[in-house]
């Protein structure tokens, strides 16, 4: 199964974090609220991360060099991986910085700024408004997202997907939606209650909630980068193409890594009837790559060794009879 590359939901997440992320700059320099800083730090993080994903997305489609044989198709798990640490760092940490200053001002007993401000409904304004835009950027991605998830659950989907700008923007956009119901807990409750402590937790809540996500992203980012197996359904396609091609009688071993979202590369070794000739072996071999092509349009490069087959069980009993 082709994996989608998910640029028109990476292109929509980035446009309206570019205009979401100026209004929460906005409305943090008229109030001064600590939420709104965050978010706006958050904004601009999603901003960059967009920008590396179709940086990684335009630099996968380069071609294969004597250097990189295999090609650059793992540029695009490069990226996502980079998406998460900038997600961490410049979004999680600098949110739980900014609760923590706040935090001592609270204690201190220093004027909340948000609470004196003529400018006290333009966070509330802004984060209705960027609630909007999220959300429309959550459905874009959403119907991106169907036609790969098919039948499996959302969670399985954003887990064994092999594209990874799909679960990277399903995720931004849904930690985008709660940070901003937190952000907006935090300076309405700030608002209503006059204490301001509300809104270093919604500050606080804004980066443990990015921290998270960015932990989940980079674990499983890191899996794609180092290497994945095919997904079961294409193995299962392409052990019945090689198992039913005509002269091959057994499929002794076969491995599958992806070497981009797009390609697989499959090695194995295979029992051919016995009694062909090289010229016949030659030319089943050719008919399996057709067959195996055929059934799973993901597979790239492919290596097919013929080989004995060798009962595992018969050497082992041979072995311990040896002196």
């Amino acid at each position: 199964m082709s994996q989608p590359s998910g640029t028109k939901a990476v292109v929509a997440a980035l446009a309206a974090n570019i205009s979401i992320a100026l209004m929460k700059l906005i409305a943090f320099v008229l109030t001064r609220a600590s939420s709104m800083l965050a978010e706006a730090i958050h904004s601009f993080a999603d901003c960059t991360n967009q920008i590396l994903l179709l940086l990684g997305t335009r630099s996968a489609k380069k071609k294969a060099t004597d250097l990189h044989p295999f090609g650059f198709g793992r540029e695009r798990y490069l990226s996502a991986f980079l998406v998460s640490m900038i997600l961490f760092s410049m979004g999680g940490l600098f949110a739980l910085y900014e609760a923590y200053r706040k935090i001592g001002e609270v204690r201190s007993g220093q004027p909340n700024e948000l609470l004196h401000s003529t400018w006290w409904w333009v966070p509330l304004v802004v984060l209705a408004g960027a609630t909007v835009a999220e959300s429309l950027s959550l459905r874009t991605a959403v119907k991106e997202s169907r036609p790969a998830k098919g039948s499996a659950s959302w969670w399985r989907f954003i887990r064994r997907v092999k594209s990874p700008e799909l679960p990277v923007i399903l995720l931004e956009d849904v930690a985008a939606l709660l940070g901003l119901i937190f952000a907006f807990i935090g300076v309405g409750m700030t608002l209503l209650t006059g204490w301001a402590g509300w809104d270093v937790i919604g500050t606080a809540a804004i980066g443990i909630l990015l921290i998270t996500v960015a932990i989940f992203l980079a674990t499983e980012t890191h899996s794609l980068l180092i290497g994945e197996s095919a997904s079961d359904e294409d193995i299962a396609l392409i052990t019945q193409a090689l198992t039913s091609t005509e002269g091959i009688q057994r499929l002794i071993h076969m491995k599958t890594i992806h070497l981009s979202p797009d390609e697989v590369l499959v090695a194995a070794k295979i029992e051919i009837t016995p009694g062909k000739t090289t010229d016949d072996v030659a030319r089943i071999i050719n008919e399996a790559e057709a067959a195996v092509r055929s059934a799973s349009s993901v597979v790239g490069l492919m290596y097919l060794e013929p080989d004995l087959y060798r009962d595992p069980n018969t050497e082992t009993e041979l072995a311990k009879k040896k002196p």
